[in-house]
């Protein structure tokens, strides 16, 4: 909604990109995507998080395609650390 109102115009794909940053956000956020609960704010922190790190990786000059393999692994990474805080929880 914030690039239509920039832009003054609508398109039917300008939010098309933005799915991995949602997804990575909530996750860095602490949701978990076997069910949990979110919270705004976790999700918010985790935003600020990428685009701190998507403002360094910019400044260094990595590409936007290795920031998107960046990113996918760093939802990987989340989705290992909920599984195994799961199946701590479900065994004690």
């Amino acid at each position: 909604m914030v690039a239509s109102a920039r832009a003054a115009t609508g398109q039917a794909g300008m939010g098309m990109s933005y799915e991995l940053d949602a997804i990575a956000a909530a996750v860095i956020g602490g949701t978990s995507l076997s069910g949990g609960v979110g919270r705004i704010t976790g999700t918010v922190i985790g935003a600020l998080i990428l685009g701190v790190m998507a403002s360094g990786f910019t400044f260094v000059g990595v590409d936007a395609y290795v920031q998107d393999i960046i990113k996918g692994l760093i939802i990987v990474v989340a989705v290992v650390i909920d599984q195994y805080r799961n199946k701590r929880k479900t065994k004690r």
